[in-house]
């Protein structure tokens, strides 16, 4: 009877290792059937384009087909946690963007998915420059003259984004409290319809991404005023970047892939390593700058300190600028 619970601990040792043996066994023969890359957001827009670029050239490498899913709803909410919930086998990923994975959990505390503690880094695939651009009626030309008009209204200065809680609500948050200016945010439902309102002049500034704010900006719709991570954007080199007059200014919307928790290692390395040669293909690098984003293709580990970092940077601007849902 005194020897029940050491045969216990035996048994317990015993399960462990057969499962770290079946799951190096999984990771040596991963790929042996289809992937699925969940997107938590609709066909068309700028997470699913790249998600599809990149599925169609790694499924040629690897010899496996690799299907895009476009699961919408809550934010991304829904597709993550679809993710989440799936084995971690390597065969369901979720690619999304800064909002859902580093904001998201300071907006949505009691969100069903916990990306911490539901998901693991495998890449960063792309970082998107997004920028200020601002109604021709605003009489200023640079981001100086604009943060000085914006301090002398009496009353804030507003401007939109494509929703509370996203990447260009966020940078328009942080510029507040790195400018002192004030202003207050517009959201709309979607890109196309705060950039109507901007052009329309309901609404005067408008933080959105380079690539889809370049037409306006090049046609004379709209003034740019700056890009807001810390160098210049090859659509649009004249404009400056944030950074050259807030120092501390620095702001990139991204999209990443992530795996369920468990995914082990070898296979998270394997999808990163097959991403990272398609970045680095001149073709592919070239079509994903001419739609406005860089590619990066980070390690597992380098893109989990990357996530922890901005986790924290967003919760931060999340409470001090006191945004809520609306």
């Amino acid at each position: 009877m005194k020897q029940r619970p050491l045969k216990n601990l035996f048994r317990i040792f015993l399960l462990i290792a057969l499962g770290q043996t079946f799951g190096l066994a999984a990771a040596q023969s991963y790929p042996n059937k289809s992937i699925r890359i969940v997107v938590p957001f609709p066909a068309g827009g700028g997470t699913d384009i790249v998600a599809r670029i990149l599925a169609n050239d790694i499924s040629k490498d690897i010899g496996q087909n690799i299907m895009v899913e476009n699961k919408g709803g809550a934010n991304g909410i829904l597709g993550a946690d679809l993710v989440a919930k799936s084995a971690p086998d390597g065969y369901t990923i979720v690619m999304s963007t800064m909002g859902n994975f580093a904001v998201n959990p300071a907006i949505y505390p009691n969100s069903p998915v916990n990306i911490e503690r539901d998901l693991v880094p495998v890449t960063e695939v792309v970082s998107v420059p997004l920028m200020l651009t601002i109604h021709p009626s605003i009489p200023a030309k640079t981001i100086q003259e604009f943060i000085a008009y914006a301090k002398a209204q009496k009353d804030p200065v507003t401007y939109s984004s494509s929703g509370t809680g996203g990447g260009p609500h966020l940078a328009g948050a942080l510029f507040v409290m790195a400018s002192g200016v004030n202003m207050l945010h517009i959201p709309f439902k979607g890109s196309s319809p705060a950039y109507a309102a901007t052009i329309g002049g309901q609404v005067s500034a408008i933080f959105d991404s380079v690539v889809q704010g370049a037409p306006y900006v090049k046609n004379g719709q709209l003034r740019a005023l700056a890009v807001t991570n810390s160098k210049r954007s090859a659509l649009l080199p004249d404009v400056p970047a944030m950074s050259e007059v807030l120092p501390t200014y620095d702001v990139n919307n991204w999209y990443a892939i992530m795996a369920p928790t468990g995914t082990p290692l070898e296979i998270r390395q394997y999808l990163y390593r097959a991403v990272k040669k398609s970045l680095d293909k001149p073709e592919i690098k070239a079509r994903l700058i001419a739609d406005g984003v860089e590619p990066v293709g980070s390690s597992p580990e380098e893109f989990g300190k990357y996530l922890k970092e901005q986790t924290k940077l967003w919760a931060e601007v999340v409470k001090t600028a006191g945004i809520k849902l609306e």
